[in-house]
Order: structure tokens, then sequence, then C-alpha cells
């Protein structure tokens, strides 16, 4: 084994075998509904990653309501530094992420998805724009630089066609609402989540409609994405869903939801 290997394990098992006592740098939050073939190889992969680059961190696995053994899997895990955040039912992949951003105590706040479609390493570009003063970093696949494998040609088709939907129904000025990989502040991820209403999975919309509306500064990060199997989205209920949630979000807009949030 190499120094640089024996030192990257080193720095593992410490991560592992010790609750981290300083003030926390970053937090990485993943929901997790029905993932046990999943999420232990996710999990690795920050922790492989993260456990070497000297920032204090903890993991957030926050279950929706999972009826398999994903729950157990990270239990037996038994690492110092990970939290389950159990829920008694399905309530929907934004109503997870919404407890994992409030529970979460890092200076940073990264959400993934539980597929690990974006490597872990994408994180460096999305924590190197937030410290040249973005308030939320999103993972791209539309933006140039982009790095997408795997993606079937109706997705594509899909994909284009709701992000016109997104522009005129909304507004909202990124090119990739929905990639499962979004870096926040702690200040704008608890404003954000507060004032969350859509807890399906088109509630990226209305997060980044919200950071828009609260005036952050939101920089569009291209990633290296693959289109992992074992989705578990219906496409064509997802469709109505989210143009239900545009809906949704532009009559909230409307009463006046988000004022006071």
């Amino acid at each position: 084994m190499s120094l640089t290997a024996d030192v990257s394990y080193s720095a593992y098992q410490a991560w592992r075998d010790r609750a981290e006592v300083r003030p926390l740098d970053l937090s990485v939050v993943i929901p997790a509904y029905n993932e046990e073939d999943r999420i232990v190889p996710t999990i690795a992969a920050f922790a492989a990653h993260l456990s070497a680059s000297g920032l204090a961190w903890e993991l957030i696995v926050a279950d929706d309501g999972s009826t398999d053994t994903t729950v157990s899997l990270i239990e037996m895990l038994d690492h110092a530094n990970i939290r389950v955040l159990v829920a008694e039912r399905n309530g929907g992949k934004g109503a997870a992420v919404r407890r994992g951003l409030e529970a979460a105590r890092g200076r940073l706040i990264l959400f993934s998805d539980a597929d690990n479609a974006t490597p872990a390493q994408e994180i460096d570009a999305l924590i190197s724009s937030v410290r040249a003063g973005a308030d939320v970093a999103i993972g791209s696949r539309a933006a140039d630089g982009a790095d997408v494998k795997n993606r079937s040609i109706l997705r594509r088709t899909l994909t284009a066609g709701l992000k016109q939907v997104v522009r005129f129904g909304l507004g909202v000025g990124v090119r990739d609402t929905q990639c499962g990989f979004k870096l926040f502040t702690a200040d704008a991820a608890r404003r954000i989540s507060s004032a969350q209403t859509v807890s399906g999975f088109s509630f990226d919309l209305e997060i980044l409609h919200l950071a828009e509306r609260f005036g952050y500064r939101i920089a569009e990060v291209p990633v290296r994405w693959f289109d992992a199997p074992g989705s578990k989205v219906d496409t064509r209920k997802e469709i109505v869903r989210f143009l239900a949630s545009i809906a949704r979000i532009r009559l909230n807009d409307l009463r006046g939801v988000y004022r006071n949030a």
C-alpha cells in the first residue's frame, strides 16, 4: 500500500471512529427511499473522498419511510459521524431533503442523490464556487463542460421540453434544475428549507425559485453524471406532478406565501 493510501485510510478511520469535535465545515445530506442496493456504496464514495480533505464533516441519511433494509444497513456501519433521520412514512423526496437540511450542522450543506450518479469528487468544484462568492452551487448536466453518460433519448427529449416550461412558467434562470447535487451555505439552506412547500421529486424547482426570490447568488457548475440504473421515478406521473408543482409555486407567489419567509 502506498504512503498516500495509508494516510487516506488513517483519515477515514479517524472519521469513522471519532465524533467530530471541530465546528463542521460540511454536511452531506442523502435522501433515501428503499436504497438498500446503493446507499452503502454511495456513503463509501463520500467517505473515501472527503475523509482525506481536511474538512470537518458529517453525513446525514434522510430516510423517507424505507420498507427495505436501508436504515439497518446504515446503522450497522456504526460510523461516529453518520446520522440517520428515520421517517415512519413516505413523505416524498422533497420532505426528506428538507429534514436533512434542517438537521445539518455544517457551514456548507450538500444534498446528493443516493445513486451517486454525480460522483462524490464533483463536490470540490461546488465548494470552489461557494468560496468564490456563490450562496448556492448546483451541479449541472447542461452547463458547458458537463460530462453526461448513458442518458436515454427519451430522457433527453423530456428534459429539453421541461426546461422551456420551467423558464417560461417560473422564470428560473438555470439550465438544469433537477440534478440531485446541490450545495448551499447554511444561511441559504435554512431560509430556503423553511419556506419549502413542495414535497415530491419536483421540489428542486421550488428550492431554486426561492433562492432567486431571496436574492441568493446561484452558480451552475458542470459535473460528471451517469444515468444510474434502478431509478424509482415514474416518468409519466412525474411530468404531471412537475407541471402541478409549477402551478403551485406560481400560486404561492400570488398568495404571498413566500413573502415573510
